[in-house]
């Protein structure tokens, strides 16, 4: 076997030992963050199309107060009627990206804030809370949310006047 032989043999190895590390999670956990930054940044421009963009086809949204949102038809549907108040401001706070060994599912936390007009009261409104997003591999490669929860945290109490 002459140099080129043993240059090819070589390469080839090199070639099946990277295949064999698996997935790389930085990769996995930086597309998942662009795509959240994104999707926030989507809900304060009102751009309901970009906000779900990060939902699979079976997605499942779940949040109080309300029956599961199924599907990314009926989270954009949700969405729109969300985006149409003008008081809506979405932030989120210390995202934490956990992603699988295999790196077909990766998990997304973080706190969020939330300031909407109140349907009830008709005022200005701020909800607190925490929003988990599970994310799958998808057929085509990308890594889409297949379920959501966002479930808001008690107000704490307001102080107590001196005396």
């Amino acid at each position: 076997m002459g140099v080129f032989g043993y240059s090819r043999c070589l390469g080839a190895v090199l070639l099946l030992a990277s295949c064999a590390k698996g997935p790389d999670a930085t990769k996995i956990a930086d597309e998942i963050s662009t795509a959240m930054a994104g999707t926030v940044a989507a809900i304060n421009a009102r751009d309901a199309e970009k906000a779900v963009a990060i939902d699979s086809d079976n997605f499942v949204g779940i949040f109080h107060d309300m029956e599961n949102v199924r599907g990314k038809a009926a989270d954009l549907a949700l969405t729109k009627q969300q985006l149409g108040d003008p008081a809506l401001k979405f932030e989120v706070a210390n995202p934490e990206i956990d992603v699988s060994a295999s790196g077909d599912m990766a998990v997304w936390r973080a706190a969020y804030t939330y300031n909407f007009t109140d349907p009830k009261t008709k005022s200005l409104a701020t909800e607190r809370g925490n929003w988990i997003a599970v994310f799958r591999r998808q057929p085509d490669g990308t890594m889409k949310a297949t379920l959501t929860v966002m479930s808001d945290t008690p107000s704490p109490a307001p102080a107590a006047a001196p005396s």
